[in-house]
């Protein structure tokens, strides 16, 4: 990059809209700064977009100067793959435009937007479709992986909802692609990533959802695991698709409606959202508080958006990530077992061990359907490991990988891609199994000297 003349950079600058950031500018260092604070890149230019033409300026001018490519959405990334070392960074944090057609049931979506962004628009119609569980994820980074949330049992995956995209691709074309038009590149994005082009705009399939909807947590200690696990995944076979239970196992927040002697304990957190008609609310969660003696509960009718930034807090930037990540069909005596001792010692407070349970629509989608191939998996489980001080990593990191490894004998061996750190590369082959080669050949077509590949790289055929 140091070969980069200043007149090639000043004239990339007189193409753009928005801004070009170099080292020591203004605004370079708070643009370099990403979700997780481990990740420590300095690319050689931030590029901040302003529109799909900036877009296309900035993918034309990486190509044909050789340079390392990487494009931030949300920065929420676990790996910190928004940012490239002596790159260039194409940044699209400034393209937050959501649009709702409430008649059509259609959103229009920049890439730029987080998940507060999308439900501030959607939920004034009572509308909204799956994505995430944490208000400041991106929207792009999330649905090119696969996508899912609280409403997923009910309405899929997040590209089960995706009716189109506007991509801009590798030769610096803008392209619709949709079922109808660029089929495979459509079926390539709806879960493979940014391997294939950059989408400067994302059309959703909206359903009724909220504005209020019944939920909250209901806290156990985790003295009761060998109880109130099995008990729980016994009734996660009955749940209608309109009731989402996920289990986070962690040490006890403070939180104003547990005993203060429970605050900093191990427990396990059922979180509930039910987008059903709230007054059957209370009944269908009934079950769920009786599996053991809590600690606690806060549950209730509330508004879905508030819902959606429930977890926000032990979710916030500028903290230590780092997280492994397996799919299950089912949650066996055995794993459950061991991920209650792991939870018992954990290396930090801020880490926890959550399973998303699924089922219901993700797993009706044939697995071809589109490039996201995991929909056998009913249980999701992300080994969060989280802490504040560099001192910690290892052991922090030693304790995610332990997990790992002692759960893997119960897992089915594939991943969701969002979830996997740089370093797993190794895995990509297994978070697309029987569509890694179509997707290979998709690649081959679109960006066939891999100029997306600051990634959870698909190669080209």
């Amino acid at each position: 990059m140091s070969d980069l003349s200043s007149e090639l950079v000043e004239g990339l600058k007189s193409k753009l809209r928005g801004q070009v950031l170099l080292p020591g500018e203004a605004g370079y260092e708070q643009a370099r700064h990403i979700w997780n604070a481990m990740i420590d890149r300095h690319p050689a230019l931030i590029v901040k977009s302003a529109g799909a033409a900036d877009v296309i300026d900035t993918v034309t001018f990486a190509r044909d100067n050789g340079l390392l490519l990487s494009v931030r959405a949300g920065g929420h990334n676990i790996g910190g793959l928004a940012m490239c070392e002596g790159g260039i960074t194409l940044d699209l944090s400034a393209m937050k435009s959501v649009r709702v057609d409430p008649a059509a049931l259609r959103a229009y979506v920049e890439p730029g937007a987080t998940l507060a962004d999308f439900d501030h628009e959607a939920q004034a119609f009572g509308l909204a479709t799956p994505l995430g569980i944490n208000s400041t994820t991106g929207v792009a980074g999330l649905t090119l992986g696969g996508g899912f949330g609280w409403i997923s049992r009910k309405y899929g995956t997040s590209v089960d909802n995706l009716v189109s995209a506007q991509v801009v691709t590798a030769d610096g074309k803008l392209l619709r692609a949709s079922a109808t038009e660029h089929p495979d590149l459509f079926w390539a994005i709806r879960g493979g990533g940014g391997n294939f082009g950059v989408v400067t705009m994302f059309e959703f399939q909206l359903h009724p959802v909220g504005p209020e909807i019944f939920g909250g947590l209901i806290v156990y200690p985790l003295e009761q695991a060998d109880k109130v696990l099995p008990a729980f995944r016994d009734l996660f076979e009955s749940m209608p698709d309109d009731l989402t239970v996920w289990v986070v196992m962690r040490q006890a927040p403070p939180l104003p409606f547990l005993p203060p002697d429970a605050h900093g304990k191990p427990i396990m957190a059922l979180a509930i959202c039910y987008i059903g008609p709230v007054a059957n609310g209370p009944q269908l969660v009934e079950p769920l508080r009786h599996l053991g003696t809590p600690y606690g509960e806060h549950v209730g009718p509330m508004p879905f958006t508030a819902w959606q930034q429930a977890f926000d807090p032990l979710l916030t930037p500028g903290a230590r990530n780092y997280w492994k990540s397996h799919n299950f069909a089912g949650l066996d005596d055995g794993l459950l077992e061991a991920l209650t001792g792991y939870v018992s010692q954990l290396p930090s407070p801020q880490c926890e061990i959550f399973i998303g349970a699924m089922g219901g629509q993700t797993n009706r989608v044939a697995p071809g359907a589109t490039a996201y191939a995991n929909r056998d998996a009913k249980f999701i489980m992300n080994v969060h490991g989280r802490w504040s001080e560099a001192a910690d990593d290892d052991a922090c990191i030693a304790w995610s990988r332990a997990v790992f490894r002692t759960a893997e004998p119960y897992a089915l061996g594939s991943v969701y891609v969002n979830f996997m750190t740089q370093e797993e590369g190794d895995r990509v082959g297994a978070a697309y199994g029987p569509n890694y080669a179509r997707l290979a050949e998709v690649k081959r077509q679109y960006d066939p000297g891999n100029l997306f590949r600051h990634n959870q790289n698909i190669r080209p055929a």
